[in-house]
Order: structure tokens, then sequence, then C-alpha cells
């Protein structure tokens, strides 16, 4: 009987596995134009470094996820490979929109300005309020992360970079251990059985990712009054969806596959995850286009180089006076100072360049930071274990002169 279900599927998946191509393969190609196109106009407009690197590596995600899921389609034994592929570039992706939004507050030399000022502006908040002054500095550890960030200051920073690296390394981590785990056949893609490794570290990446989510939605309810002008809630919204809900509809059609809603073949459950994602990319890709545009690093506000351009708006309006409405027309003149081209190869040296001694810097902070911990708990057990001994020698020394001095006073 599961025989035949099986030979069902199958069939199923053989006879639509051509024509459903077609749908996935339309929206890749509609997905990688419009993200090549993006990335060519923000390398071409290269004004803003510190910004437009964290873009690029973002919007790039598109490319990524669409490339590596029709080559899963097309070729389903490449299937586990890329899945190791995109979900490293999703932990970067994840860091690189971080990076991003604290490129657009001025660097972390300004971010920790900013939370520092908040920081003092609440705690002082809170002794106008009759708050004990001891007990408002000892209200800034960081049990508050949950629920006052605000009063952490430069530590709330600290967090938020550690909880996005940690996502980093461990979903990379957890990669690789799942193509070693693959290659002796106890992966188990999938499947929620014991005795394989995916269930566990579905587990840990869901703690982590969900972590990093966290983490950036924190540092972007604190900041989100200076970043107004940068629309962050529509960027915010764009990005999280292509991470969030990739990965949970990775992890409902394995639970549907797990309760037989759906076939428990992982060559369906695989083939069914990259045919939405190849849809879904081409959404993201749209929305990349307005959301992370190229057209405020086209024009700079003060520039020795570059062409003056003056744009005029004429508005038609109506005025009221008494009962009688009375035409008027608004005229609005902007002048812009076009930026100078730059090189597509310059820009594409410093985005690798800068950009990967940044992800090293952190990667290293962010080991060290965890790594401090142990070592600290480490040399209080050898401390501790040296306290012992010295007290258990000194304990032995007293014993034997007592001794000594109970046989001298005996003879």
């Amino acid at each position: 009987m599961a025989s035949n279900s099986i030979s069902a599927h199958e069939e199923t998946y053989r006879e639509f596995y051509q024509p459903a191509l077609i749908i996935p393969g339309c929206s890749v190609l509609v997905a990688l134009i419009l993200s090549i196109y993006l990335i060519l106009q923000h390398l071409r407009s290269y004004t803003n470094p510190t910004e437009q690197k964290w873009i690029v590596a973002v919007v790039f995600m598109v490319p990524v996820y669409a490339t590596e899921s029709i080559i899963s389609l097309l070729f389903p034994r490449l299937s586990l490979a890329c899945d190791i592929l995109r979900n490293c570039y999703e932990a970067f992706a994840l860091y690189s929109f971080g990076s991003y939004l604290v490129a657009c507050l001025g660097g972390e030399r300004m971010v920790i300005e900013l939370l520092e000022n908040n920081s003092r502006k609440q705690l002082g908040k809170q002794l106008l309020e009759g708050a004990d002054e001891n007990r408002s500095v000892h209200q800034k550890s960081y049990r508050n992360f949950f629920f006052q960030p605000c009063i952490l200051g430069e530590h709330l920073l600290v967090i938020i970079k550690f909880g996005l690296v940690q996502y980093m390394i461990l979903k990379t981590v957890c990669a690789f251990l799942a193509f070693l785990l693959e290659i002796f056949g106890v992966y188990g893609d999938g499947e929620f059985k014991w005795y394989y490794g995916y269930p566990y570290m579905a587990v840990v990446l869901n703690f982590s990712q969900m972590w990093a989510l966290y983490c950036l939605v924190t540092f972007y309810n604190v900041t989100h009054e200076r970043l107004q002008s940068i629309n962050p809630l529509a960027k915010f919204i764009s990005f999280k969806v292509i991470v969030f809900a990739t990965w949970w509809q990775g992890v409902g059609i394995a639970l549907l596959s797990a309760f037989g809603v759906l076939p428990k073949e992982v060559k369906v459950q695989a083939g069914l995850q990259n045919f939405l994602i190849c849809i879904e990319m081409a959404i993201a890709a749209i929305a990349h286009v307005y959301v992370f545009s190229a057209e405020p690093y086209q024009f700079l506000p003060v520039s020795e180089y570059g062409r003056v351009t003056t744009e005029t708006s004429k508005e038609a309006l109506k005025l009221e006076k008494g009962p009688e409405e009375k035409p008027a027309m608004l005229e609005r003149t902007e002048t812009k100072v076009e930026s100078p081209g730059t090189s597509v190869t310059e820009s594409v040296q410093d985005i690798v360049l800068e950009g990967g001694q940044h992800v090293v810097k952190d990667v290293v902070l962010t080991i060290n930071q965890a790594i401090g911990p142990v070592e600290k708990g480490v040399t209080k057990i050898q401390e501790t274990f040296h306290r012992k001994s010295v007290s258990s020698d000194g304990q032995e020394e007293e014993s034997k002169l007592k001794v000594e001095q109970h046989v001298d006073n005996n003879l």
C-alpha cells in the first residue's frame, strides 16, 4: 500500500515537473534582471560607500535565492548543496541589513552617542518621577533588553551586534554540519525523528534566528525616529519577510509532510520549497527596486563636481475666499547636484575589501565576547580548586603539628 502511494506521488511529480518549471523559470528571470539592474545602479552611483555596500549585499540576496532555487529544481541532487549556500548568505544578509541601519545613523560612534543620550534621558525621567538613584543605576542591566532597552545605552549596541553575528556564525556552522551529516546518511532533511540531525538543527537555528530578528526589531524600535529619512519600515518589512517567511515556509512544509498532509518524499518537499521561493524572489525584486532605490545616491547636496540640475514642479490649487473659489498655482523649484559616475570595478573592490574587513572584525569581536565568560568561569573554577587544595594542605600541616605536640607531651 505504501509502495503504491509512493509510486503515485512519483508519477504526479514527473507529470507536473516540466510544466511547473515555466512559472519559476520566468520568475527567476524577472528577479535576476531587476536585481542586477538595481545593483548596477548602486555601483554606478557609489557616492556613499558606508551605506551602499550593505544595500548591495542585501539586494544580492534575491539573485542568490533565485539562482539556487532554480538550480535545485533543475538538478534535485544539488538541492542540499544549494540550500547550504542559501542559508549561509541569508545569515550574512541579516547582518548586512543591521550594518546598513547603523551606517544610516552615521556609524557606530554616532549610534553609541544616540543610545547613551537616550539612556541618560530615560534614567533622568525615572529620577524625576521619584525613583531611587541606586535603583535606576541597578536597572541598567541586561535583563532590561526585553523591558527597557533604552536604559542600556552603549551596551544595547553590543547585544544587538552579538545577536546578529551569532546567527551568521551558527547558520554557517550548521550548514556545513548538515552537509557532513548528509554524507553519513544521518541528516534526514525534513524528517522529525530523534536519530536524525535535522530536528536538532531546526531547534537551534530557530532559536538563533528568532533572537537575531528580535535584536533587529529592538534596534529598529529604538532608532526608527532617526531613520525616518530612509523610510525604514518599508525596508524592514521587505527584508524581514524574505528571511522569516522562507525559513518558516520550509519548516511548515516539513511539518505538513510529517502529519501526512503532503507527501513525505524529500524530493517533493524540496521541490515545493524551491518552487515557492522562485516566485517570491520575483516579488521581492520588484519591491527592492522601490525600497532600495539608487536615486537618493545619484544626487549630492553639495559637491565640487557634477552637473547642476533644476527641477520645477507646478501644482494647481483652489483658494477659498468666502463663498467663491479662486484658482491658484503653486510652483516649487529644487536644485540638485548630479553626482559623477563611479567605476563599477572600484565599487565592487570597496564592497569586497572594506565589507570583508568589517565582517571579520565583528566576527572576531563576537567570538571573544562568547569566549570571555567561559574563560572567567574556568578561572573561577581553578581558583576554587586552588583555595581548597591550599586549605586542605594547611589542615594537614596543622594535624601533623598537633600529633607531634601530643607525642611530645606524652613523652
